[in-house]
């Protein structure tokens, strides 16, 4: 069947999660916060995600924002910071207005110039969603934007993936699912969708039961893709 339903995981996938340390390193008077920004953002990611999978295994769900925050504490311990109650204030601000990587408006664009259905499936809770897309003015792009609070569970526990076809009544193999995390596009690969792993980063492959379908470095070949 043909794809009619390209689906995107949100961070690190549209939205750009270093944006929010980056940014605040180039603000004036924090020149003692520059050198550590790229460890902060390396690290604030990898505990927000290995918190969100302890919590799907172990049944101890939260909001999003709940991981994130608690992410945040352990970079900064990490690196020395934990005692800048401003810096952690601004950081968390700044996450509520991530940039979406440059390809990502003309990509969504020339999805709905095929007539392809778009939206996100994410873990973040849908007010932290909604002020992403805000900011990066992308709601014109997507007709929808799930979230894994309607099941309370983070990916990749199946019911996150069955939302897809609930909310939009799709077979699973018209459905293009695409995220930057290889254990994601690998587990909805293993659900039935069609998935494309973008690894910008040039990562090996997770060894896991399935693996993506597709691997590019960048969403720009997303519409191609979606239209064979």
């Amino acid at each position: 069947m043909p794809i009619t339903t390209c689906i995107f995981d949100a961070y690190g996938t549209l939205f750009d999660v270093a944006a929010a340390a980056r940014r605040a390193a180039h603000e004036p008077g924090r020149e003692g916060f520059a050198p550590h920004w790229p460890r902060i953002a390396e690290n604030w990611r990898l505990k927000q995600l290995q918190y969100s999978w302890l919590r799907a295994i172990t049944g101890d769900y939260c909001q999003f924002w709940v991981v994130t925050e608690e992410a945040l504490d352990w970079a900064l311990e990490a690196e020395g910071l934990d005692g800048d109650g401003e810096l952690r204030d601004r950081l968390l601000q700044l996450y509520w207005e991530l940039e979406a990587y440059p390809e990502v408006p003309d990509m969504l664009r020339k999805l709905k110039s095929q007539d392809q259905t778009t939206a996100i499936l994410s873990n973040g809770s849908p007010a932290m969603l909604d002020a992403a897309i805000q900011s990066a003015d992308l709601h014109a792009c997507l007709d929808d934007c799930l979230s894994v609070e309607a099941v309370g569970v983070f990916k990749p526990d199946r019911r996150v993936y069955d939302l897809v076809g609930q909310r939009f009544g799709c077979a699973k193999n018209e459905v293009l699912f695409v995220s930057s995390n290889g254990w994601d596009a690998a587990a909805a690969a293993g659900y039935g969708f069609t998935t494309v792993w973008v690894n910008r980063a040039g990562d090996p492959v997770d060894r896991l039961p399935a693996r993506p379908h597709h691997v590019l470095s960048d969403l720009t070949a997303i519409p191609d893709l979606a239209a064979r």
